[in-house]
């Protein structure tokens, strides 16, 4: 991969925002989640390069009986003083890293000002930021007027700026008024997202959203609070919508999401979205004031922040991006393509508190098909109801880890599927079309994720990024995303991405370094052909200096390579498979180190070096029980990983 330039991309965010300081040595940035609250502890070397030198864990405290987050806090932050005392990287210096002075976190500068001069070398940190998804995050309805247009653009918005989607309303939804009205009565949003019309469009549609949200008058979940209703509709109807919505909603008026069917303008309602999530939601937490207080900056939400990481990367890098964080409650899907980001959240899609949901969607089947041994299907249910009960044990045998590790797969598949029919081209927009289009009947409205276009998959959260072997993460994502043509597989290795991701906004090129050098792990470059074929047909041949291997179908190979010595290798496809180029073309892959040019794939140092996958796109499991389990036991061998009794 090319690497980070030292300044912030012009294309995140409004205006460049220069670094605090020119003498920025020592950050600590804190991640609030819903049961673990995460610090990292960054520091500059002797060499003048940013690195992580130490992270910390400690549970969230926003219930009872500590009812304050900076608990969580000050504990997650002790614990980088006692690593410090004992265990500090090379080229840092030695000795206890003081944090905290007078119960509060210790940091020297506010706002880009500096408060203190700096005292002892090992004492205060130069800048605190934090994250926080801690009190179930944010939770939104939208209202939009035709759901696959207007509606659809709000829901862009809302899981772009980190909420998580509870409810669509739409005018052609085909719900009566008063099953709107019970709906929004009762889930109780944090708040309401209302688009609809283009500037000069409809007016009638948008003025019943309004009358419906009046008619429900929901109340927020927290404190006594007025409502906030964000309007980014027709900008010749919002006197009407303030009027209809009355005085006992707050109501934010913005630009119009979908100013014309041909324009999606999602930026301001994002903007607006994040604001009233301070207010409104982070506020009324027990403790935040005081975080708040604390930090140099504001705090932002843990989703928003990881989407910003990845935009900012794929952007700088002019890469298409695909990332996924897998929790034990909801699933989150980022996306870059071609420069536009897009963010969903599987909401009902987990590894622990919602695990019994992923058996509910996929069916046991498709769970029990990913496992490399005979199991009886009760006994599979039976396993996953005990983890839903038991939210927080891990896996005690072999057997068990494959058991959650196949969950992960359909989850990941599933949270995917949900990904693509929302990241898409605007729908109902007007487009000129050649012949072969018109025959083909192509549509607006096209999924934006085009997997031979995908440069790179980061894969986050507990069973990827704490699997016992890098190659399992590796298996879990090539089987629940089945790339195409050359990607690099990487993981985020201990979930520094939320930090990093609201560092970035504010000192991009310490959150940049430490990115590169100490967050992602680069695991394999995967070379999966398109096409099928019967197994032990020629299908692909890879060639390089150091590397002459030619796979036939059905096969999984790991081949070691040093990039500093194979440079560039080709690959060339049978002529009924595709990698990029068409079929039976050869693609090049160049390393870092060489100027890669446009349409010339990645080829990167990893942990495992190339993985070869000709197990054919589309990617189908054998039906037969005993071939299947052979099969998969097959490709854990040439990932060099351990077979079950």
């Amino acid at each position: 991969m090319g690497r980070f330039s030292s300044a912030r991309p012009p294309e995140i965010g409004a205006a460049i925002i220069e670094p605090m300081s020119q003498d920025i040595r020592r950050i600590v940035a804190t991640d609030c989640g819903s049961t673990t609250t995460k610090a990292i502890l960054i520091e500059r070397n002797a060499e003048g390069e940013y690195r992580l030198v130490a992270r910390g864990e400690a549970p969230t405290t926003v219930e009872k009986p500590f009812e304050d987050v900076t608990v969580g806090v000050l504990n997650s932050i002790t614990e980088l003083e006692e690593i410090t005392e004992t265990a500090v990287p090379e080229g840092f210096g030695t000795g206890r890293r003081k944090l905290i002075k007078g119960d509060q976190v210790w940091r020297l500068q506010k706002e880009g000002k500096e408060q203190d001069k700096r005292p002892a070398d090992l004492d205060a940190s130069d800048l605190y930021v934090s994250t926080s998804s801690a009190g179930g995050g944010l939770q939104m309805m939208v209202a939009g007027v035709v759901k696959a247009m207007s509606a659809e653009s709000a829901e862009r918005a809302a899981l772009g700026a980190g909420a998580i989607l509870m409810d669509t309303l739409a005018v052609d939804d085909g719900r009566k008024e008063w099953q709107k009205v019970e709906r929004l009565r009762l889930l109780r949003p944090d708040i309401i997202l209302m688009s609809g019309g283009t500037d000069g469009g409809t007016k009638s549609h948008l003025i019943d959203l309004a009358e419906v949200i009046h008619r429900a008058d929901p109340k927020p979940r927290f404190g006594d609070m007025k409502l906030p209703v964000i309007f980014a509709g027709n900008k010749d109807v919002r006197e009407e919508v303030k009027e209809v919505l009355g005085s006992s909603i707050e109501t934010k008026v913005v630009d119009n999401i979908r100013p014309s069917l041909e324009t999606e303008n999602l930026g301001p309602a994002r903007d607006e979205i994040h604001e009233l999530f301070l207010e409104h939601v982070m506020q009324q937490a027990p403790g935040y004031s005081k975080l708040l207080d604390w930090a140099s900056e504001e705090v932002m939400a843990t989703p928003n922040a990881v989407g910003k990481l990845m935009e900012a990367y794929a952007r700088q890098e002019e890469i298409n991006i695909l990332g996924v964080d897998i929790g034990g409650a909801t699933t989150d899907v980022f996306s870059v393509f071609d420069g536009t980001y897009n963010r969903t959240v599987s909401a009902n899609l987990g590894m622990s508190y919602s695990i019994c949901n992923v058996l509910k969607e996929a069916g046991t089947a498709n769970i029990a098909r990913w496992l490399p041994f005979p199991i009886d299907p009760f006994e599979v249910r039976n396993r996953l109801r005990n983890k839903m009960i038991r939210p927080t044990t891990i896996p005690q045998t072999y057997e068990d880890l494959l058991i959650e590790q196949a969950v992960s797969r359909e989850a990941l598949r599933l949270a995917f599927e949900h990904h693509k029919s929302l990241a898409r081209s605007l729908k109902g927009t007007q487009q000129q079309r050649d012949v072969g289009q018109i025959f083909a009947q192509t549509g607006t409205g096209q999924t934006l994720i085009q997997m031979m276009k995908l440069d790179m998959i980061i894969g986050s959260g507990g069973v990827l990024s704490h699997a016992p072997q890098r190659a399992q993460s590796a298996l879990m994502m090539l089987d629940a995303y089945q790339p195409e043509g050359v990607t690099m597989i990487t993981v985020d290795s201990i979930f520094m991405m939320p930090h990093l991701g609201v560092l970035s906004e504010h000192f991009f090129e310490a959150a940049r370094q430490v990115f590169e050098r100490d967050c992602i792990v680069k695991i394999a470059t995967c070379i999966a052909p398109v096409g099928t074929g019967k197994d032990g047909e020629p299908c692909v041949s890879v060639k390089g200096e150091g590397v002459d291997v030619s796979v036939p179908f059905g096969k999984l190979l790991v081949v070691p390579i040093n990039v500093a010595q194979t440079k560039e290798i080709v690959v060339e496809p049978a002529k009924n498979f595709d990698v990029g180029a068409g079929k039976g073309k050869p693609v090049t892959a160049k390393t870092m180190q060489t100027q890669r040019a446009p349409g010339v794939a990645n080829l990167s140092d990893s942990m495992l070096g190339l993985v070869i996958d000709t197990r054919g796109r589309p990617f189908v499991l054998p039906t037969d029980d005993n071939t299947r389990v052979a099969k998969l036991r097959e490709w854990l061998q040439a990932m060099n990983l351990p077979l079950p009794n």
